[in-house]
């Protein structure tokens, strides 16, 4: 529930419609928004009105089942207000949903392809990966029961065949999550034109993990993001702790670390950067490379005396 009076809401309900109509998200009637102010009671847009003609009076007052409390004759809810409402039932600490149709996102969206992969580092840290979820016939309970299934660690969400939708504490935040998802849509589309798209490797990408810990962020609901067939979230952020990098390699931990377990007393590793961990010391390939090598050469030195 918001601690804003009703005249704020329906105001910022306005502004974000207006953000999203200028944005070209929505054409004609598309697209609907809600905002949760009392524990079972809603502020929603109404069908058949387009976002760029919005105003305060012509927003609907619904219960928690979608059954209208006030708004002006004419005007009824829209259709999609059940996956609005089946959020705000469901997902702890939301308050508002944004439903529309940004361009890049719902092209990722019809072409079934989900935005899931370790890219972008704002995107890790705030969203994690972008889930498509299965497709359901607007209007009924398909959609909702479909996100549902991804509600728990997910903020954003794209439609397979319909579009995006976005949640949020209040109205503002769950607009600029579906700016954010937008703008990395767009971004992951033009790489993919380039040619190549370039994914955060895993080490990298527990840095940031350890970043949101670090500021606070939610780490029990979180979906992480993918790196090839592995999704990399907080519960195997530990699992492998030589994937810590020493020196300057800044290759996949996974193909270029090796445990040793060589005291950190030899002298051919006193001008090698090395991290202890118990009683091992994590190397890089580079590292034990030029251990070998260095080993190789002392002994045959002795052996040429």
């Amino acid at each position: 529930m918001l601690f804003k009076t009703e005249k704020e809401v329906r105001a910022e309900i306005v502004d974000v419609c207006l953000r999203i109509y200028r944005n070209g998200w929505v054409a004609s009637n598309d697209g609907n928004v809600s905002v949760l102010i009392e524990d079972n009671v809603a502020i929603c847009t109404p069908t058949g009105v387009s976002k760029g003609d919005i105003t305060p009076d012509m927003l609907i007052k619904v219960d928690i089942d979608g059954n209208k409390l006030e708004g002006e004759k004419e005007l009824k809810p829209s259709s999609e207000i059940k996956m609005h409402l089946d959020i705000l039932k469901n997902k702890e600490g939301v308050n508002s949903v944004v439903h529309a149709h940004p361009p890049f996102s719902t092209a990722f969206a019809v072409a079934g392809v989900p935005l899931d992969e370790c890219i972008l580092p704002e995107i890790v840290i705030s969203l994690g990966q972008i889930p498509l979820t299965k497709y359901g016939t607007p209007s009924t309970f398909e959609i909702p029961e479909n996100v549902r299934e991804h509600l728990k660690d997910n903020f954003v969400f794209l439609l397979e065949n319909h579009g995006a939708l976005s949640t949020g504490s209040d109205v503002y935040q769950a607009y600029y999550r579906m700016e954010s998802m937008e703008l990395f849509a767009k971004i992951n589309f033009l790489a993919r034109q380039i040619g190549k798209v370039n994914v955060i490797d895993e080490n990298n990408v527990k840095k940031l993990l350890k970043l949101r810990s670090e500021w606070g962020m939610d780490t029990e609901n979180y979906p992480g993001c993918r790196i090839g067939d592995r999704v990399i979230n907080y519960s195997n952020l530990e699992n492998n702790k030589s994937s810590n990098i020493a020196g300057d390699d800044n290759t996949s931990s996974s193909n270029n670390n090796v445990s040793i377990g060589l005291s950190s007393s030899g002298s051919f590793l006193k001008n090698i950067e090395a991290k202890e961990q118990d009683d091992k010391i994590i190397l890089t390939k580079k590292q034990l490379t030029e251990i070998v090598e260095t080993v190789v050469k002392n002994i045959l030195k002795e052996i040429s005396r």
